[in-house]
Parts: C-alpha cells; structure tokens; sequence
C-alpha cells in the first residue's frame, strides 16, 4: 500500500511534470472534482481502455496514462512510462493476445482527497492464443480472470493514471482426494 508520503510524492511530479496529451475521457472541468464526477469520469475512461482492449489499439489503450505513470503487468514485470507501456500492450496485441477479448467490471472508485482516487477493477480475458509463461486460464472455460488496480491523479490535463498493478487470479489447486 503507498505511504500518504509517497502518494504526495507521485502526485506532485506527476502534476508537475505534466504535458499536453490528446483529449481523452479522463479530462475534467477545471473546477474541483465532486465524488461523484471523478467517479463517472473515471468509469468512463475505463471502460474506453476496455473498448481499445478489444480493438487491439495499444495507443488508445494506455491513453489515461501519465507520461511517467508505472505498471506492473501479470507477471510482475514493471513498466516504466507511458512509452513504454504502451510498447508493451502493442507487442501481445501483435502476440498472443492479438484475437483477445476483455470484459472489464469496474469495482469501485474511490477518491483520495479532492486530487486522487483508487480505482479497482475485474478483468476477464478470453480468446488469446496463449498466456504467458506461469499463468494458467483461472475457469475450466479459458477465462483468464485479473484484478487491476489504479491510482489515478487530477492533473492540468484531467485525470490520469500514475500506477497500475495487474494480479492474475489463478485457479486452487486440487485438494487431496476425498474433497
């Protein structure tokens, strides 16, 4: 869990290091957020990435992103940048996620002060060609269940995401005989 200290920290950069970005469903009106505004606004960014998932369209995808934003995929690997992110969800899309698709179920979203919020969200994923070494489908069907999680900023340009982290939900395995 991030210190307040450290949230302040990634806040801070991120708003002061902020660029210019294409418009996108995170943008937000200059006046402060209310709960529920942020929410929808986030919601709705979200459910885009999803689209941009299921269209194989690794730019649109990483959109909502921060320049210096970090994510941890399913493996544990962390992603730093925006760039690089993005290079990344190009290459599975080219690869064994190139046929996928996801439905996203977003959880909650919660504010963290009036410039940030958590945003946690279920992810199914189906028709993939592969998974990645050392993640097996959590159903007996293919599905690939994960739980992604968010940290969302209010920057000059809207709301943007600074971290993610991507945890597979693996299924249990089999308890001894006779259960």
């Amino acid at each position: 869990m991030l210190s307040r200290r450290l949230l302040l920290v990634l806040l801070c950069s991120s708003a002061c290091s902020a660029q210019p970005e294409a418009q996108t469903p995170a943008q937000a009106p200059a006046a402060a957020p209310t709960s529920a505004r942020a929410e929808a606004v986030i919601v709705a960014a979200l459910a885009q990435q999803a689209d941009a998932w299921n269209r194989h369209d690794a730019r649109a995808w990483v959109a909502p992103f921060a320049d210096d934003a970090e994510f941890v995929n399913v493996l544990g690997m962390l992603l730093q940048g925006k760039p690089e992110i993005e290079k990344r969800h190009d290459e599975i899309f080219r690869g064994i996620f190139a046929r996928s698709r996801v439905v996203v179920t977003t959880r909650k979203v919660r504010l963290l002060g009036s410039a940030a919020a958590l945003a946690e969200t279920d992810y199914e994923l189906r028709d993939y060609d592969r998974l990645p070494p050392g993640i097996r489908a959590t159903e007996p069907d293919g599905t690939l269940r994960t739980r992604l999680k968010y940290v969302w900023a209010l920057t000059s340009d809207g709301w943007r995401i600074l971290a993610a982290q991507n945890t597979a939900i693996l299924p249990l395995p089999p308890g001894p005989p006779g259960e």
